[in-house]
């Protein structure tokens, strides 16, 4: 069990003035750890020692700031095993997961920004007549990307490694500060990796770190003065409330928010791969992830023999004790999160879909275990096929044309990634263009990980990783000149 957790702020570790509360192992319901719960004043602190140590790191050398990730990137690599573990604990993620997915993905995530980039660009000059602003004759420019400033970093639950590693390396990278504000459900890992950051060479108050349960927490590192932009994963409706305060003071904003992500599967798809990808919904992070394949939408032709597959995937799936090797599904994050999502399962069943697998809660002693759950017949008026569940749940809607199967994917609030499968791969890249979403998989749930990430209507504003990470958390300023 990890101790009193002090709070980062300003280079020091701090006791928090609301005290400590509770981190509960979603797969035991034992305590994990004790995290601290910071006060408004300790937040605003925190924002205030980032805008003190930004002037200092922002002129800072790319080459001396990229060593520092560099650095970061080998102690937790090196710190592998306990830093996995504890990830684990926090969250129920399986052995493997935490291990390359949390963790491992965060120490890349490091070393990729440790990499410099330029950060200036020539403009071809442009040659102007004469008039009111001075003589005619050649005018050079250049286009310099320049740090925002201070980055709030309000990060998710499902992966306490990876999502603030994505959000912090390319920030400092840029020469900002940053405040983090991990989820509550799962802040103890954060606060490993500020350690990492601290034992790196990171200066002080260049990284800080604040967490706490109550909402006010979150609200002030927004809502401080001396922020100047804020960096989001979560649901759209906090990330519209966080909107509406970053635009009184016009705030940059990067928004990665909910997501419905349709799997179109045509006739003539490879039904093995649909299968395996669209599966990843119940085994991965127990679908707790937002670019999950969630609204399958298959044809006519192939659905009965799609949705018999998927059921026995479903079915074979070992649910229980992550810390097991053979473990698949682990928890879902709390039980509150756990009704919630049987909650949908229910109203599906009221609205008219078949359970076809899953649907009723492990037998296991404890723990807060959602059974990997497929619901067939299902239309797209139904809730559970519009809103976002954030569980091991697939709803299946079939459909008989291309036309019509376009029409049901973008027929949706979110578009964050979509996927198709075909064996048409003109066609599938066909679909791929004409669907609004910010991403789309063709036959596959892989990712490349210096694409492009983010979201289209509510799934979010903005995009990053790889060098769309470095753009986001940078302004474009032109340099302009007489030649």
């Amino acid at each position: 069990m990890t101790a009193r957790q002090p709070l980062f702020v300003g280079g020091s570790w701090v006791e928090p003035d609301g005290g400590h509360y509770e981190v509960i192992d979603p797969a035991s319901e034992e305590t994990v750890g004790w995290a601290p719960e910071a006060s408004r004043d300790q937040v605003l602190a925190a924002c205030a020692a980032a805008h003190e140590a930004f002037g200092p790191w922002s002129r800072t050398a790319p080459e001396e700031r990229a060593a520092v990730l560099g650095r970061a990137a080998g102690i937790i690599a090196a710190r592998l095993k306990e830093y996995a573990s504890l990830a684990g604990a926090e969250t129920g993620a399986t052995l493997g997961t935490a291990r390359a997915m949390q963790v491992g993905v965060a120490s890349a995530r490091f070393r990729r920004y440790a990499r410099v980039e330029p950060a200036e660009w020539p403009i071809p000059p442009q040659i102007n007549e004469a008039g009111p602003m001075g003589k005619a004759g050649v005018m050079g420019a250049l286009a310099v990307r320049q740090p925002v400033g201070v980055v709030t970093c309000v990060t998710s639950y499902n992966n306490p490694w990876a999502n603030p590693a994505g959000k912090v390396a390319p920030a400092l990278a840029m020469g900002n500060t940053v405040v983090v504000k991990p989820a509550p459900q799962d802040p103890l890992s954060v606060y490993r990796m500020a350690q990492a950051l601290e034992e790196a060479g990171v200066p002080p108050g260049v990284v800080n770190v604040v967490s706490g349960r109550s909402t006010g927490v979150g609200e002030a590192a927004v809502a401080s003065p001396d922020v100047d932009m804020v960096s989001f994963t979560g649901s759209t409706a906090v990330g519209q409330r966080i909107g509406e305060v970053c635009g009184r003071d016009m705030k940059r904003q990067l928004m990665e928010l909910g997501g419905k992500g349709a799997a179109v599967v045509f006739d003539d798809a490879d039904l093995r791969s649909a299968v395996a990808g669209i599966g990843t919904t119940f085994s991965f992070y127990s679908g707790q992830i937002c670019t999950a394949p969630t609204r399958v939408l298959a044809q006519r032709g192939i659905h009965d023999r799609l949705v018999e597959q998927l059921a026995a995937y479903a079915d074979r799936l070992r649910v229980g004790d992550p810390r097991e090797p053979d473990t698949v599904v682990g928890p879902v994050i709390s039980a509150a999160h756990r009704d919630r999502v049987e909650s949908y399962i229910e109203l599906g069943r009221k609205e008219g879909a078949v359970v076809v697998a899953g649907g009723e809660r492990p037998a296991l002693p404890r723990g807060f275990y959602v059974a990997p759950t497929l619901l067939a017949d299902c239309t797209r008026d139904m809730r559970v096929v519009r809103e976002e569940i954030f569980g091991p749940v697939v709803a299946v809607v079939p459909f008989d044309d291309e036309e019509e199967g376009i029409a049901l994917a973008n027929d949706t609030d979110y578009g964050l990634i979509d996927y198709v499968w075909s064996g048409d791969v003109a066609r599938a890249f066909r679909v791929a263009r004409r669907l609004r979403a910010g991403g789309v998989g063709v036959n596959t749930v892989g990712r490349n990980m210096e694409a492009p990430f983010g979201g289209f209507k509510k799934s979010g504003v903005g995009r990053d990783v790889g060098s769309y990470a470095l753009h986001a958390y940078s302004e474009v300023q032109a340099i302009v000149w007489p030649g």
